[in-house]
């Protein structure tokens, strides 16, 4: 998955150009004072019918062939939008451009995704490792899960897990070695015992990341992890 830093260079130059203006930062009309218009949020491309294990599109929202054959460590996931423009453009905006109002845009549409969140005691949001969060200055599933907090009433803990390996960008690796890279990348000093926790991430590709952490929790004695993420790529992206 290759990044482009032009999509998300204009619209962090759009972000600041029209939120005064109150405009539609991706077609300019008129948006209330809202990032995007009524009409624009519309078309953003939202997940499909997808397996309710990993999210990955397919038929009728049955669990698919992957999950069935090797079921991944967390037990289900929730994407509010599919991986594709301008999604990919906006994600790009907050996480290298530093487009924080768009983390309250994103919490409200995975809210929306999400509904009611009963079956969640706590909201954990992906961690970066301390080389990566001091490069980049801040960790965007932080920034989502605060406002996810906020709406839900769910309690959030940033400092429940760290990520203990800097591993290598998933992003430069073949699907089938990412698994590897991220193995033993985080650690948990907790006691979990029967949580039931969502994890937050902006973006879920092949899902190695958020197994990794998931097993890491459930090591921990949580009974549950779920994942939110603003965006599912599709098989092979």
């Amino acid at each position: 998955m290759s990044i482009s830093l032009r999509p998300f260079l204009n619209i962090g130059k759009k972000i600041g150009q029209n939120l005064l203006a109150q405009d539609c930062l991706l077609c300019q009309t008129a948006s209330g004072g809202q990032l995007l218009c009524e009409a624009c949020t519309r078309e953003l491309p939202s997940a499909a019918s997808a397996c309710p294990r990993c999210a990955l599109a397919g038929p009728n929202n049955a669990e698919c062939g992957a999950c069935i054959a090797e079921a991944p460590h967390y037990d289900a996931s929730c994407a509010a939008f599919a991986y594709a423009y301008p999604v990919d453009a906006l994600i790009q905006a907050l996480k290298y451009g530093g487009q924080l109002a768009l983390a309250e845009l994103f919490a409200h549409a995975l809210q929306r995704r999400i509904g009611r969140a009963d079956g969640v005691d706590l909201i954990v949001p992906l961690p970066l490792h301390p080389a990566r969060l001091a490069e980049r200055g801040f960790n965007q599933a932080v920034e989502i899960a605060k406002v996810l907090s906020r709406q839900s009433g769910i309690a959030m803990d940033a400092q429940l897990a760290r990520r203990v390996r800097n591993t290598a960008p998933q992003t430069e690796l073949p699907w089938r070695e990412r698994a590897t890279n991220m193995r033993q990348a985080f650690a948990c000093g907790r006691d979990l015992a029967g949580l039931r926790i969502a994890v937050v991430d902006d973006v879920m590709t092949t899902g190695a990341t958020l197994d990794e952490f998931a097993r890491t929790l459930k090591r921990s004695g949580a009974a549950r992890v779920e994942n939110w993420v603003v965006a599912r790529t599709a098989r092979g992206v």
